[in-house]
């Protein structure tokens, strides 16, 4: 194994990626590095219960029984991909709560960019992408969700896997792709997760002191900038085998994709697929 292919194996530092994020004032409060974990989206979504305050982080080295959209399962080998969630309360209205996941996704582009060199982008709703010529490879793939349980601070989680240094053997389906495999085998865990954690609080501030409003945040045209859904034929399968075919025009200040008449949110839809 060379040295540059090992670097991304390197076991995560708690203490320097907590020095470089949580400060005075700022969003994250404090991270925690755990060896092996189901699901940190379960296991924090248990922390939020439990009163844990907003900006706390929870990552693994080992995730064993990862949670994607509609139930989905998933597991990586150790120490090859950053998988991790994060908690935040915001204070915004609900009907604008459907931009924390994109927002991540935003995040992890803006630092796959600038800490691996690797274009990324933004499949609606919650893939980060590597564009192909022939198909896009799917990088890692996004989760929120909401613990309810306290009726005065709805809490929300939003984990994210990245695949960072799988072979291409090593990656699960034919379609996903890693850092490793589009060019990037040295690229810092370390660093990748600090980057991303920064960008999401970048983001997170101005869009709660905006109370919401994607449009004023800047948000929305950052998302319309680098999701390539858009402007492209697809064909969405609906709950029941429905399907609706047309192009992908836009997304609505909810983060709803519209899609001809309709505007579609994340739990409406199974898949988005390429159209014809």
């Amino acid at each position: 194994m060379t040295s540059e292919a090992h670097t991304a194996l390197l076991p995560l530092n708690q203490t320097a990626i907590a020095a470089s994020v949580i400060r005075p004032g700022g969003l994250w409060r404090s991270v925690d590095v755990v060896p092996e974990a189901g699901s940190t989206n379960t296991d924090l979504i248990a922390r939020s219960k439990e009163g844990a305050p907003e900006g706390t982080v929870l990552v693994t080295e080992h995730q064993t029984a990862g949670k994607g959209r509609l139930g989905r399962g998933f597991t990586t080998p150790a120490r090859v991909a950053l998988t991790f969630s994060v908690l935040v309360r915001p204070s915004v209205p609900s009907d604008r709560l459907g931009w924390v996941s994109p927002m991540m996704g935003l995040a992890a582009v803006a630092a796959v960019r600038e800490v691996a060199g690797v274009k990324a982008a933004l499949k609606w709703p919650n893939d980060v992408l590597v564009p192909g010529e022939e198909r896009d490879g799917k990088l890692a793939g996004i989760l929120a969700e909401a613990d309810f349980s306290d009726a005065d601070q709805l809490g929300i989680v939003v984990g994210m896997g990245l695949n960072v240094a799988q072979t291409r053997e090593q990656l699960p389906v034919e379609n996903a792709t890693s850092l490793r495999a589009e060019g990037a085998p040295g690229t810092s865990r370390d660093e990748l997760l600090t980057t991303v954690l920064a960008e999401f609080e970048e983001r997170y501030a101005a869009w709660t002191a905006s109370a919401g409003d994607a449009e004023a945040s800047g948000l929305a045209a950052e998302y319309r900038d680098v999701c390539v859904t858009l402007g492209r034929p697809v064909r969405v399968h609906l709950p029941g085998d429905r399907l609706l075919e047309g192009t992908a025009t836009g997304v609505d200040t909810q983060a709803r994709l519209l899609v001809g008449e309709r505007a579609l949110s994340a739990g409406d839809v199974v898949h988005v697929r390429p159209g014809r």
